[in-house]
């Protein structure tokens, strides 16, 4: 009986150094193989389509194209590869954009070595790759929309574009409305500069605006 063809993972990550370290890590492993690694996120949906590997480790936060634009267009184009994001932060917000971009899994850097092939495994099974914590919490917010939502004092009607964005989105955009930049954004609620530009591209988005002054605009 031959033996199984090993886990080919593709590993993204801007900061060598980890990125070094997780290579290591996985290329330990009898059942896993390294077919390539880079360190932005249009990187990685070329090297995705010249490889096919079976698990995508993807750095949540990079320069250019971050992970999250990254993991959707992987998902799109190969839908049979499993996405696995790594963070060094658990915002909830960031952990369900991730799963909603077509990630299986959410993972934070400080992780052990071994919880991490555990997860690639878990992963190239097509299984949820979340740890303990993170699990009870997507289940939360999956049992939290289930229920619908909390009944709340009616907004002023502000148009079917509007409606379309999250409620993070939306708070974004009242910053955006008071005159606030990326980083007061980023101080005021607490997330990372990287997240408050990936949710300004997805509010001009639903918008349909150029610019963060036109968007300010359409929420006035």
């Amino acid at each position: 009986m031959s033996e199984a063809a090993p886990i080919r993972v593709l590993v993204i990550d801007d900061h060598e150094l980890f990125r070094d370290g997780i290579v290591g890590v996985i290329q330990a492993q009898p059942d896993m193989q390294v077919v390539g690694q880079a360190g932005d996120g249009m990187a990685a949906f070329v090297l995705a389509q010249q490889l096919c590997p079976d698990v995508v480790l993807l750095d949540i936060n990079m320069p250019g194209t971050d992970g999250l634009v990254a993991a959707r267009m992987i998902a799109q184009a190969l839908p049979a590869c499993h996405i696995v994001m790594l963070t060094v932060r658990d915002e909830d917000e960031q952990v369900y954009e991730a799963i909603r971009a077509g990630a299986r899994g959410y993972l934070l850097k400080n992780i052990r070595a071994q919880q991490l092939t555990e997860m690639i495994r878990a992963a190239a099974r097509g299984e949820a790759a979340l740890t303990p914590a993170l699990a009870a919490r997507v289940l939360a917010e999956f049992r939290r929309i289930e229920a619908g939502p909390a009944p709340r004092a009616p907004a002023p009607a502000a148009g079917p574009a509007y409606d379309q964005l999250t409620f993070r989105e939306q708070e974004i955009l009242g910053a955006i409305s008071a005159g606030r930049s990326d980083k007061e954004i980023a101080a005021q609620f607490g997330i990372s500069l990287y997240t408050v530009k990936s949710h300004v591209r997805s509010i001009l988005g639903k918008l349909q605006v150029n610019n963060r002054r036109e968007a300010a605009r359409r929420a006035r």
